[in-house]
């Protein structure tokens, strides 16, 4: 079957999961790619098992997340089991030296980044506006705003021009957000100016409930080409695949060539956010079908076909799990409430007359509810 890779123009595209460009297939079986191959030679097996490691990893901690909001440790949590090859494929594939700028599903992003424990957490339980410093890892706030970071990305990539360094930045955001006017917006600039900036779509199949079926007729891939951007649709559950479309992503905004665009084409196994219930919009004929082509077990199994997969690795990589999760919970349970006032801090660099105005205002608004409470113990 011929599939769709790299993207020059608005080609007779299919929507079908299966019209991708692969190197693992859902059964563990390593296939022949004449775009990818190149990419990936020198990941041998050791290398395979350490991103294999990291999904396992990225896996865990999105559990104990999950466990914590249900437990009320954490106010809200975006799950994103199944889309772990996506996140540490494209984010292992990075130059330490370069930018990240994350949607607020991309945890596996900011632990392949670097973050702490804390990084994961701190930010969901409501304690600060972000987890970490975005300086210390390369990797920016996690956006709510829809397809917002998209535009900060290209931003910071033009600024990097004009630093005249070869760094390149990454924006992650979901099939929904390319309905977006920001996504095209930033698109739009990014071609104009050949900023160097790699755009990943992570299609996980649905934007909160709508079905990516409603917002694409064709191949998400298949729009880049039209803001005169390169693309290049691949099956975002093969961390080998999806690896090497990023490193070909990287080098093409590195040597100076313009943006790039990736359709990983995944899916989100569990709710969008913890307040959502998927039950009212998919079936579970179709969430057993996707679990058939889960990007660890796929890994696992090709490990296995080589020999490099036996009890002792699979010990090892429980091992590393384990601790992470032990780690987050315990940092999270460690966590203290901040003080409401505390919201307004660390919002501007200098004073600032309109915040003032505003932690005058929440000040007495929250002396309120203490007069509330004296009246009722009266």
């Amino acid at each position: 079957m011929t599939m769709v890779h790299t993207l020059t123009g608005t080609a007779d595209l299919k929507t079908d999961v299966d019209d991708v460009a692969r190197l693992l297939t859902a059964d563990g079986e390593r296939i022949a790619d004449h775009d990818l191959d190149p990419w990936v030679a020198d990941i041998d097996v050791q290398a395979l098992r350490d991103l294999y490691r990291d999904m396992v990893v990225l896996r865990r901690i999105d559990a104990e997340g999950m466990a914590l909001q249900r437990q009320g440790q954490v106010g809200l949590w975006a799950p994103c089991q199944g889309q772990e090859a996506t996140q540490i494929g494209t984010a292992r594939a990075m130059r330490a030296d370069d930018f990240a700028f994350p949607s607020y599903r991309e945890t596996g992003v900011t632990y392949a980044r670097g973050a702490k424990p804390e990084g994961y957490i701190r930010a969901w339980r409501g304690e600060a506006h972000s987890s970490y410093d975005p300086n210390e890892i390369g990797a920016a706030i996690p956006q709510i705003i829809i397809g917002a970071q998209t535009l900060h990305a290209v931003g910071y990539a033009m600024g990097i021009q004009r630093d005249g360094t070869d760094q390149v930045v990454a924006t992650w955001f979901g099939d929904g957000a390319t309905s977006q006017g920001d996504v095209n917006e930033a698109m739009v600039f990014a071609a104009s100016y050949h900023a160097p900036v790699v755009f990943v779509c992570s299609n996980n199949q649905y934007a909160i409930s709508e079905p990516v079926g409603v917002q694409a007729t064709a191949p998400i891939a298949g729009r880049a080409p039209g803001f005169g951007i390169p693309s290049m649709r691949v099956d975002g559950n093969d961390v080998l695949a999806v690896t090497a479309a990023m490193r070909w992503a990287l080098d093409h905004a590195r040597s100076g060539k313009g943006p790039a665009f990736i359709e990983a084409v995944t899916y989100r196994m569990g709710p969008h956010t913890t307040s959502d219930d998927p039950t009212r919009y998919r079936s579970p004929g179709e969430l057993d079908a996707w679990r058939g082509r889960d990007p660890l077990t796929r890994v696992e199994a090709y490990l296995r076909s080589q020999g490099a997969f036996d009890d002792e690795f699979a010990a090892v990589v429980a091992a590393a799990s384990d601790e992470m999760a032990a780690a987050v919970r315990s940092t999270c349970l460690a966590m203290t409430t901040a003080p409401a006032l505390s919201i307004l801090d660390d919002v501007y660099a200098e004073p600032h007359a309109g915040l003032d105005e505003e932690r005058t205002w929440f000040s007495a608004y929250l002396d309120g509810f203490q007069d509330e409470s004296a009246e009722v113990a009266r």
